[in-house]
């Protein structure tokens, strides 16, 4: 009778969604590797590594990258680096500067 049922339950399809839901909540890694090679000289190396699983199950594995990303948060407002900051002030004073002397009357 076991048997049988092993069978049974072996036969039986699972509907798309069903696949789905147990991807999602046992998650499931793809890992490839692409080589290009020219006369056994390695020219290139591509690693690919895929994670699919659900929010909850990346955040069970602390792979919640995105919870304190700012690009992620529709509130928080775009900053500017310090030192790009910096580096437009003295440009900006530089333009100034420069029209400045470009545009003072001549002296007589």
């Amino acid at each position: 009778m076991t048997i049988q049922r092993a069978i049974t339950q072996s036969t039986q399809s699972a509907t798309l969604a069903d696949l789905l839901e147990r991807i999602l909540d046992k998650g499931i890694v793809i890992a490839g590797d692409i080589k290009i090679k020219l006369v056994e000289v390695e020219l290139l190396t591509i690693q690919i590594r895929l994670v699919i699983c659900s929010v909850d199950k990346a955040k069970e594995m602390g792979m919640d990258w995105w919870v304190n990303n700012p690009a992620f948060d529709r509130h928080a407002k775009p900053e500017l680096n310090g030192d790009h900051l910096g580096e437009l002030e003295k440009r900006l004073a530089t333009l100034e500067a420069a029209s400045t002397r470009t545009l003072a009357p001549a002296a007589s």
